[in-house]
């Protein structure tokens, strides 16, 4: 009879204890804040520079907490024997092409969330993304 009791009581503690254990945390998401799509600097300054730094050397005030280290964004031409990667550099801010940290938790996925800032205007995700880009081709070493 004591157990039955003790089952009873144990019983709804039991049940919260695994159905907390069984659900998934939560991820608080920041919201996006809003910038001009014409100025690809101000893109950079907002979405960008906190990893990669203010001068694009991957030095920003977050990338020591990343997993993979931040990528030197003024190198991409070096790197791309002497031509800015363009097409390369819109694919990767519209999330269709695959790089280790895009798409993680570490590098939010440009293209999907300029699309819901822009209110579904391919127009303005377009602008965003050549204006963010060209912003980038500017900050390439000689």
């Amino acid at each position: 009879m004591l157990r039955r009791i003790m089952l009873l009581c144990l019983a709804p503690f039991l049940v919260l204890v695994i159905s907390a254990a069984a659900q998934k945390p939560t991820i608080k998401k920041t919201p996006i804040s809003y910038t001009s799509p014409a100025s690809g600097q101000q893109m950079y300054t907002h979405y960008c520079a906190v990893c990669h730094g203010k001068d694009g050397k991957g030095d920003g005030p977050a990338a020591s907490a990343l997993k993979d280290p931040v990528t030197d964004l003024t190198t991409l031409t070096r790197r791309n024997h002497g031509e800015f990667p363009s097409l390369r550099v819109a694919s990767v801010l519209r999330g269709q092409a695959q790089i280790g940290a895009h798409g993680t938790a570490e590098m939010p996925i440009w293209g999907p969330l300029f699309w819901k800032m822009s209110g579904g205007s391919s127009g303005e995700v377009q602008q965003r993304i050549a204006n963010l880009s060209k912003y980038l081709e500017s900050m390439q070493v000689k």
